[in-house]
C-alpha cells in the first residue's frame, strides 16, 4: 500500500523541497487550499483533501479536514486488527506523515491597527486538529510543525524508509508544544478582550531566545527565553552589537538597569551590580551623566551594567572604555563610539531601541509549587499625593534631589535608602533587614557628600532612628511614603533638626 503524506501549511518554508523528496519516496501527497496550489504549480502531484473525504471544503475554509476519513486515518493504531478492520470498513486509508503550521494568529495580533474580527478568523482549528490528533498517535505517525525538522526526517527515510520511535516521540512533544503555545496566545489575547484580571487559570508561553552557560552559579544550568509579546523595550528585545555572550546575571542586571533608565528624560547614565544600582546619574549631556553616575560610586561600578538613555558619542564612549564595564546598553552608537568601545574584546554592546510603550504587563515570580503575578511598580510623584509633613518646605534644589531619589529608591532591593543630590546619586543602602540599616551604609557611602543632600526611603520609618542618623550625617531634606504609626516622632525630629520632609503617600518595596 502506497504511503501517504498531509500537507497544509501557512509558513512555506522548505514546503516544496520536502515535497518532492517525499514524492521520489514513493508518498502520495494530500493537500488542501494555497499549499496544494503552491505544490502543482510547481510540478508536485497532489491529491486534493476534498477528493479524500468526498466532501467540499466549506464555511469560507473554516471546514477543510475535519472529516473521518482524514481523522480517522490519523488516529488508527496500525497494529490493530479492530482498528483495520474499521478502516477497511469505511474505506478509509492511514496517513503516515503530517506536516502542518498554523494560522499566524500571533503575527495577526502583533499589528497595531489588527481588528478582532481579523484576530478571530486567524484561529487555526483544523490544522491544530490535525497535529494534535497525529502527535497523540505518534507510534504509528510522524508529525511535523517546524520546517528545521524537515531535512533530518527525509535522512532518516532515506536511510531506514521510516523514521525512529524517538524521532516520532521527539516531533511530537514539540507539536503539543506547538499547539500549547498557540492556544496560550490565544487564550491570553481573548482573557483581555474580556477583561478579567485573575482568570481560574494562567498559561504563559515564552520562546527559547538562547541557552546559557550557566545560570547564577556555574553549577546552575539555564536557558533565556522571551515573551512571543512582550514589550519592545526589554533586554529580551535588545540587538547585541559586540562582546561575549550575556550570562544569565548579566540578563538579570541588564534588566534591573533599562528599569532604571526608563524613568529619567534627561541624559541619564546607570550602573547595576547585583541588580541594584551603585550609581545614576543626569546631567544635560550623555557624558556628564555617566561622569556623575561613575563618581557616585567608583569602586563598585568597576564590572557593573551600564544603561544609557542617549546614543553613545565618542566622548561618553572614552569614559566608558577607561574602566572594566561587563555590559553597556544605549539606544545607538555613533561609529566613532563603536570604534572606541569594540577595541575591547570582551565588552558586551547592546543596542535596545523602539518605543518604551504602557508599561502594563503583568509581572511574576515562581515560588516553590506556585507563580505570584503582580502589575509593575509604574507609581511616580506624579501619581503621587505628596505633602510636606515638616514645618519647613525643601528648597527648589533639594527638590530636585528628592525627586531623583525618589526614582531609584524603589528599584533598590528593601529595605532600601538612596541619598543623593539633585544630579546623582551619593549613597545607596540596599537589602538590609532593618530601616536604619540601609540608611547608615548609604550615609556612610556617601561621606561627607550627605552634607546638604536628600534621603529617599522605600517604605515608613517605624521609629525617628532613621532620621536622627540622616541629620548626623548632614541631610537637609527627606521623601518617605509616610503612613506609620510614629510618624509624629520622625516629624518631630525633623523640626528638630530643620530637616523639610515630604511624605507620597506610595510605597516601594522590592524584593
Amino acid at each position: 500500500m502506497k504511503k501517504r503524506a498531509l500537507l497544509s501549511v501557512s509558513d512555506k518554508t522548505g514546503i516544496l523541497e520536502f515535497a518532492k523528496e517525499l514524492e521520489s519516496l514513493g508518498y502520495e501527497i494530500l493537500s488542501t487550499g494555497g499549499t496544494m496550489n503552491h505544490l502543482k504549480e510547481n510540478g508536485v502531484a497532489v491529491t486534493a483533501v476534498d477528493e479524500v473525504t468526498g466532501f467540499p471544503e466549506i464555511l469560507g475554509g473554516r471546514v477543510k479536514t475535519l472529516h473521518p476519513f482524514v481523522h480517522g486515518g490519523l488516529l488508527a493504531k496500525h497494529d490493530d486488527p479492530d482498528h483495520q478492520a474499521q478502516l477497511e470498513e469505511h474505506g478509509i486509508l492511514p496517513i503516515h506523515i503530517v506536516c502542518v503550521n498554523l494560522y499566524p494568529f500571533k503575527a495577526t495580533i502583533s499589528k497595531p491597527d489588527v481588528t478582532v474580527e481579523d484576530a478571530i478568523e486567524n484561529i487555526d482549528i483544523g490544522g491544530p486538529t490535525m497535529l494534535r490528533a497525529s502527535a497523540k498517535n505518534h507510534r504509528y505517525l510522524t508529525v511535523l510543525v517546524d520546517s528545521a525538522d524537515y531535512p533530518s526526517v527525509l535522512e532518516e527515510l532515506k536511510g531506514e524508509g521510516e523514521t525512529t520511535p524517538e524521532t516520532r516521540r521527539r516531533l511530537a512533544a514539540k507539536v503539543f508544544r506547538h499547539t500549547a503555545a498557540y492556544d496560550a496566545l490565544i487564550s491570553g489575547y481573548l482573557t483581555d478582550l474580556a477583561g478579567e484580571e485573575f482568570p481560574e487559570s494562567v498559561t504563559q508561553t515564552f520562546e527559547l531566545k538562547q541557552p546559557l552557560r550557566y545560570g547564577e552559579n556555574p553549577h546552575q544550568k539555564a536557558a533565556f527565553y522571551s515573551k512571543p509579546l512582550g514589550g519592545e523595550f526589554s533586554i529580551a528585545r535588545a540587538e547585541q552589537l559586540h562582546g561575549k555572550e550575556l550570562s544569565y546575571n548579566n540578563i538579570q542586571d541588564a534588566n534591573a538597569a533599562i528599569g532604571i533608565v526608563r524613568e529619567f528624560g534627561d541624559p541619564a547614565a546607570v550602573a547595576v551590580k547585583h541588580m541594584n544600582p551603585c550609581g545614576v546619574g543626569t546631567a544635560a549631556t550623555l557624558s556628564d551623566a555617566f561622569k556623575a553616575a561613575y563618581e557616585a560610586d567608583p569602586v563598585s561600578i568597576f564590572g557593573g551594567i551600564i544603561a544609557l538613555n542617549r546614543e553613545v558619542d565618542a566622548a561618553t564612549a572614552g569614559q566608558l572604555a577607561g574602566i572594566f564595564l561587563e555590559i553597556i546598553i544605549a539606544p545607538g552608537y555613533t561609529d566613532e563610539a563603536l570604534e572606541i568601545l569594540t577595541k575591547k574584546k570582551n565588552i558586551r554592546l547592546l543596542k535596545l531601541g523602539g518605543s518604551e510603550g504602557k508599561r502594563d504587563e503583568w509581572t511574576s515570580v515562581t515560588v516553590e509549587g506556585g507563580l505570584l503575578m503582580q502589575k509593575p511598580d509604574t507609581a511616580s510623584l506624579d501619581d503621587a499625593e505628596v505633602r510636606v509633613a515638616t514645618k519647613r518646605e525643601p528648597t527648589a534644589e533639594e527638590w530636585e534631589a528628592l525627586k531623583l531619589g525618589w526614582k531609584v529608591v524603589k528599584h533598590v532591593k528593601s529595605n532600601a535608602i538612596v541619598v543623593s543630590d539633585a544630579h546623582r546619586t551619593l549613597g545607596v543602602g540596599a537589602g538590609q533587614m532593618n530601616r536604619v540599616g540601609a540608611a547608615k551604609i548609604a550615609l556612610e557611602q556617601a561621606g561627607e557628600r550627605a552634607n546638604g543632600a536628600a534621603l529617599a526611603s522605600d517604605a515608613f520609618f517605624p521609629m525617628d532612628d532613621t532620621v536622627e542618623a540622616a541629620a548626623k550625617a548632614g541631610i537637609t531634606a527627606i521623601i518617605q511614603p509616610g503612613g506609620s504609626k510614629k510618624d509624629e516622632d520622625s516629624i518631630k525630629k525633623a523640626d528638630e533638626y530643620g530637616i523639610a520632609m515630604v511624605f507620597t503617600g506610595i510605597r516601594h518595596f522590592k524584593h
